[in-house]
């Protein structure tokens, strides 16, 4: 019997007397099951729960960008009447790009999968405006992706475009803005962020225009003044500023790029891009640049360092594209955890594809010579709390967003309900006294998953935290840590010296070569467990004796090699940053001074 395709989980688009297919588990709202439940409808299986899929398409795709980039280079010289280099617009539209190609190759695959295998008889289209989706910025392309109304436009997209799926048109309101909440809170923020630019203008206005540019670097503020003085300047705090949010217009959007494409999706690409590429690269870019040119800062760096402005801060992507094309050099500081430990990752290949150097937080590689092992720079130190006489266990959790986002060897879409599974079988597998003392931190951005409805309704009596209390506060009463995810949280966690135990899925959470043999040196010791069982059974086995267990040489020797790899901190860390950079300075320096010998 024929399906009616259901993309999202707008209900508008459902019809309740007939069979339907669900694209993927993102269109089932756990907190309307009672709605799904009772319609004769199936879900179709995801194609990136083949792990190996997935990192053949994120190879792919890593190719297809490159080639878009070098065409978008042309095009968007030809529109701007400029003539940036590629590495400019990398830097400026790159992250964009990135995540854009990676989550439309998703959208495009899962729909021709469905209407390939399945008999569907149609889909209903919701007709929004246009406008609605076209994205402002970085920022504002972050806040749609995760948002059922902008995927189901790109799903129509498709579908409209590129097959012959019969649809029903439906009208629908145009996508309500959320206004912000004015409150005292909110007044006093704006209130105390304005007293500061005030200060910062002050201490900034004795800067030099060859000053070093230091901003956004995770450092605390006292050791980035401290640092300015190292480098032999006076202390500066560079704040950036937002900018305005530009309107589509629908007229300077009528081009496509004309590259050669090897498949449909290619041509789907090039051929709608202009209907995405955010107002800020296109209708805003002259303004953009006007800006940039206002900003009171220096004119001249000897080097630009951060860690991490350089994603969506718009305002000083330009700028500082505008300054690495005069030849000053970039630095990028890592900026937390996975990086040097997932088998693949696009944020971390973009950081040190557009930078001169990157700042690792210890790990390295042979034939990567952009990358300077200095140590973890937003590391968290001791609480000075005897966490052994403490009486909870502190589980911390992740989610991601239902419809995928950037890629790397980590949970995807539907993979965390696979996810969620695991914790639930490490709280069944404790000891009734261990489960008693046990905390459930949840991930404060819930992305629709309804994280809490589904731990009350699985254990209601758990203690649960929404992701709103003070992390440390957690942790001084906390006994053992368990973090569930390889991301930042066990690399502070280590370094803080808290007793930590780790699991995760290896087929979700895939390792680099390199970074084998340090889990598996700490999966000896009992620290990293590969299924929830084997942590439940660590954990109730040391329970009433952490302190034997993690301060044995064994377990502490273990743990430290592993810190020296990848969340290294040095006693004066500062040191390393400062002797990293003027290594930086020294060597463009002279490469500039045998480039003027040579001419």
């Amino acid at each position: 019997m024929s399906k009616i395709l259901v993309t999202t989980a707008l209900e508008e688009t459902w019809q309740d007397n007939k069979p339907i297919l669900f694209l993927g588990e993102w269109c089932c709202r756990y907190s309307r099951k009672e709605k799904w439940q009772n319609i004769n409808s199936e879900v179709m299986p995801y194609h990136w729960d083949n792990r190996e899929k997935l990192y053949r398409d994120y190879k792919y795709i890593t190719v297809f960008y490159e080639k878009l980039l070098g065409e978008l280079t042309e095009k968007l010289n030809h529109i701007h009447g400029v003539n940036h280099s590629v590495r400019y617009w990398r830097i400026l539209i790159g992250p964009w790009l990135s995540y854009f190609l990676q989550m439309l190759f998703d959208r495009w695959y899962t729909i021709q999968y469905a209407v390939t295998n399945y008999d569907i008889s149609e889909t209903i289209i919701l007709s929004f405006s246009e406008n609605d989706f076209i994205p402002k910025d970085m920022d504002d392309f972050i806040r749609l992706f995760v948002g059922d109304q902008w995927n189901h436009y790109i799903y129509s997209l498709i579908i409209k475009n590129n097959t012959k799926l019969k649809y029903t048109i439906r009208s629908k309101q145009s996508v309500n803005e959320i206004q912000p909440h004015t409150s005292i809170l909110l007044v006093l923020k704006k209130t105390l962020s304005s007293l500061s630019k005030i200060v910062f203008k002050f201490i900034n206005a004795f800067s030099r225009n060859n000053d070093v540019f230091i901003i956004g670097t995770s450092l605390p503020l006292v050791s980035q003044l401290r640092l300015s003085l190292r480098l032999h300047q006076l202390p500066q705090i560079w704040q950036t500023e937002k900018v305005l949010k530009i309107t589509p217009d629908i007229k300077r959007r009528g081009w496509k790029l004309v590259g050669e494409s090897d498949n449909d999706y290619e041509s789907f690409v090039r051929e709608n891009i202009s209907l995405q590429i955010p107002t800020i690269y296109l209708e805003g870019f002259e303004t953009l640049c006007e800006r940039s040119k206002l900003l009171h800062w220096p004119k001249n760096p000897k080097l630009i360092w951060t860690s991490n402005n350089h994603n969506s801060d718009e305002l000083f992507k330009v700028w500082m594209a505008g300054k690495i094309e005069r030849g000053i050099p970039l630095v990028i500081g890592q900026h937390g955890g996975a990086y040097g430990i997932s088998r693949w990752m696009s944020n971390e290949n973009h950081e040190i594809a557009i930078s001169d150097r990157f700042i690792t937080w210890g790990w390295s590689e042979k034939n990567n010579s952009k990358l300077l092992p200095v140590g973890q720079l937003k590391a968290k130190k001791s609480l000075n709390v005897n966490h052994y006489k403490q009486t909870e266990i502190l589980l911390v959790t992740t989610v991601v967003p239902r419809y995928s986002y950037w890629m790397y060897s980590f949970l995807v879409s539907r993979q965390f309900l696979d996810y969620f599974k695991d914790q639930c079988t490490f709280v069944e597998n404790l000891p009734r006294e261990i489960r008693d003392a046990l905390v459930v931190r949840l991930y404060p951005n819930d992305y629709g998953w309804d994280q809490e409805k589904r731990w009350r309704d699985h254990f209601p009596e758990q203690k649960i935290d929404l992701g709103k209390t003070n992390i440390n506060d957690l942790i001084r009463q906390s006994r053992l840590y368990i973090s569930t995810y390889n991301a930042t949280t066990f690399l502070e966690s280590f370094t803080m010296n808290v007793p930590t135990v780790i699991y995760w899925d290896p087929k979700l959470f895939e390792l680099r070569v390199s970074a084998v043999p340090f889990f598996n040196e700490l999966k000896k010791v009992g620290v990293f467990h590969e299924t929830p069982e084997s942590a439940a059974k660590h954990v109730a086995e040391i329970w009433n004796d952490v302190e034997a267990w993690w301060e044995s040489n064994e377990v502490s020797q273990t743990v430290k090699r592993f810190c020296d790899r990848f969340a290294h901190l040095p006693d004066d860390y500062l040191k390393p940053v400062e002797s990293a950079l003027i290594d930086v300075i020294n060597e463009h320096e002279s490469n500039v001074l045998n480039r003027s010998k040579v001419h």
